[in-house]
């Protein structure tokens, strides 16, 4: 059973580095939560390394720039790690082909920026999807449309046998108080319907091996037992954490705010059976990042 503690403070003399969802934890998509930075910057401060590990499709340079503009100061981390870097070194490796169809607002359009990282990149050309050998997913052409509105297209994919790439695994997100459809949604859907989607971002290995490799870039070399992932989706944070078998701290006033009946602190009844109807098990649990 989870352990319900009141402060970040309570258990991270425990770990020498944090894994550190964004949405939901640090920010709501407009502004950042003091008391969440507060937390990382007191654990900073005593020697504690920070790695934002986000789903976000977005490179890692981008995450900062939108960070500073949401209030999240950079004393709060150390590094960053995107499911968007992790999908986009595997595009430039070939993964879905050189033309590829892309899925997404024009601000995710950096996800085709070069890599400096990658040897010999593939050649990604953006084509119509008759044209296609493959598709990029950032994030539904409209976040607030039912991803139900993709199916035509994702049924003509499926007959031509297209992989589809997804930048971002999260379902749904909420901006403030709006929660939108994320790419991840799409993904589930073409699934559903036969297709193949290929996962970096968490809850899958990729997006851990690259926060694993930020870490150790810092000089930072963390045994899986003084790792202690942070989050509030139990099917990317937690059930991530639980399969790279490191301990986890859910955010219970995030995603899942009403099932648990978080006001500060969740509901402990509420929370149990959210955990177990979800068949999830964080080592710790929180109201909100504090």
């Amino acid at each position: 059973m989870t352990r319900i503690v009141t402060a970040l403070s309570e258990i991270s003399q425990h770990y020498d580095a944090l894994f550190v969802d964004l949405w939901g934890c640090v920010h709501d998509g407009v502004r950042a939560f003091p008391a969440a930075v507060a937390a990382l910057q007191a654990y900073r401060a005593r020697g504690g390394a920070v790695v934002l590990v986000t789903n976000s499709p977005r490179p890692r340079n981008d995450v900062e720039r939108q960070m500073r503009h949401f209030g999240v100061p950079d004393d709060a981390w150390d590094t960053i790690a995107t499911s968007g870097d992790s999908a986009r070194a595997a595009m430039f490796r070939g993964a879905v082909g050189e033309k590829v169809w892309f899925i997404g607002q024009p601000h995710e359009e950096i996800f085709f920026d070069p890599m400096q990282v990658i040897d010999a990149p593939v050649a990604i050309r953006r084509v119509a999807l008759e044209e296609a050998e493959g598709i990029v997913c950032a994030g539904p052409f409209d976040p607030l449309a039912d991803p139900a509105v993709m199916r035509p297209q994702f049924l003509y994919a499926k007959q031509k046998g297209l992989k589809l790439l997804c930048a971002n695994p999260d379902i749904v997100v909420d901006r403030g108080e709006v929660r939108e459809w994320c790419a991840g949604a799409l993904a589930r859907l073409y699934t559903e319907m036969g297709g193949t989607s290929l996962y970096f971002g968490k809850p899958h290995p990729p997006i851990y091996d690259l926060a694993r490799r930020r870490l150790t870039a810092l000089g930072r070399d963390v045994d899986n037992a003084r790792i202690l992932a942070i989050g509030d989706g139990v099917h990317t944070d937690i059930a991530g954490a639980m399969g790279e078998d490191i301990d986890s701290l859910f955010i219970s006033g995030g995603l899942a705010t009403s099932e648990t009946k978080t006001s500060h602190q969740p509901e402990p009844d509420a929370l149990n059976d959210y955990l177990k109807k979800e068949n999830s098990s964080p080592t710790f649990s929180i109201g909100f990042l504090r």
